[in-house]
Formats: C-alpha cells, sequence, structure tokens
C-alpha cells in the first residue's frame, strides 16, 4: 500500500484548536474535514495526515519554522493557508507592520526552500475575508495581496484554491452574510465543512 503524508500548514484557520503535543491531531477545522473524505476515497493509499498550523501565525513566522515543521517532516503534499494575519495585524496588535512587499517575499521564499528543499507538491490556499463592516480597511489590503498570491501559486503551486473567491460565490445563496464566519475570518463549522470540501476535491489531482 502505497504511503502519502499530507501537511497542513497555515495559521489559526488550520490549527482550529489542535492539540499541539500530538501533530495527527487535526483539530476542528478544515483538516478534519478534508482528512477523512479524503481517506474515504482512496482506500488504497496510507494517509497520514499531520496539522502544524499555529493561531496567530503570519508570513514571516511560517518562515522561521519552515525547517523543522515541514522540510524535516518530508512530506509528500504540503498545503499552505497564511497571509490573513499579515493583513489584520496592521490593525489589531500593537507589533512590527509585515508590507505588501514583504510578505510577498516571504511567502516566495518559503515556496522557493520547499521545492528546493523537499519533494513535496504544493498546495495553496488563498487567504480571504467574508463581508464585515468592522474590516472594511482589511478588505482593502487583502485586495492588494491577493493577486501577489495568486502568481506565486502560477509560479510554484500545483494546486490553487481562490478561497477568497469561493466564498464570495457561495455567500449569494446563503441565507446571512455570517453564515460561514462570525468574524469573516474563523470559520464556523459551516466554513471549516466549505474549505474541507474544497480540499478533498482540489486535491484529488494531486494522488
Amino acid at each position: 500500500m502505497k504511503k502519502v503524508r499530507i501537511l497542513f500548514q497555515g495559521d489559526s484557520i488550520t490549527d482550529a484548536g489542535r492539540d499541539r503535543r500530538n501533530y495527527y491531531n487535526l483539530g476542528n477545522g478544515y483538516p478534519s474535514i478534508a482528512a477523512p473524505m479524503i481517506r474515504e476515497a482512496h482506500p488504497e493509499l496510507d494517509i497520514e495526515f499531520i496539522n502544524l498550523g499555529i493561531g496567530g501565525n503570519r508570513t514571516g513566522q511560517l518562515f522561521d519554522r519552515l525547517y523543522p515543521d515541514a522540510i524535516a517532516l518530508k512530506p509528500d503534499i504540503v498545503s499552505i493557508l497564511i497571509g490573513i494575519n499579515d493583513i489584520w495585524h496592521r490593525y489589531n496588535w500593537d507589533m512590527v507592520t509585515t508590507t505588501d512587499e514583504q510578505i510577498e517575499l516571504n511567502y516566495r521564499c518559503i515556496l522557493e526552500r520547499l521545492r528546493k528543499e523537499t519533494d513535496a507538491k504544493i498546495m495553496i490556499l488563498a487567504p480571504y475575508l467574508l463581508d464585515c463592516e468592522d474590516k472594511k480597511e482589511i478588505r482593502e489590503d487583502l485586495c492588494r495581496v491577493l493577486p501577489i498570491v495568486r502568481r506565486l501559486a502560477e509560479d510554484y503551486a500545483d494546486v490553487y484554491i481562490p478561497l477568497d473567491e469561493l466564498f464570495e460565490e457561495a455567500l449569494k445563496t446563503q441565507p446571512e452574510p455570517k453564515y460561514y464566519s462570525g468574524d469573516g475570518v474563523h470559520p464556523n463549522a459551516n466554513g471549516a465543512r466549505f474549505i474541507g470540501e474544497h480540499y478533498a476535491r482540489a486535491i484529488e489531482k494531486l494522488l
């Protein structure tokens, strides 16, 4: 039976309350939805799922821990959902601001190392922001960053999931604007399932 190691990487959206003492614990977010769907679709594979998302992480922090938390694990597939904190923390936290240019540099360095130091296939999930009246400035910033992430995906990724666009389209048919997330960033059960289902479908071409 072929073994496949899949690594989930990112911030709190990926972390989702996981037990950090056990990296096989997938938390309560989209990894916990996607993993059983992928296993069910591929009984012929021995799939190992690892979640190393860390709440609050920005692109720079992910780069800093890239070797122990990605490269050294030798994943067959690594997915990355990162970037919203680089933007959000400009407004909500008393910390050094990450510019758009620094986001691109950090993210490119992450992807360069993964390409050079692993044989992993790469999935990039675009950062997103759902409609929230208190986050209009963040939306404006995200609209500048999303094209950067898409360009990086074109250069490095094997699969790209445009979550911001997918959520925007899906919300047109949902009963209320907070159907997927109360704060526009952290998914509730509906949002986690939405991401997880798209993840499970998108990864098919890599398995």
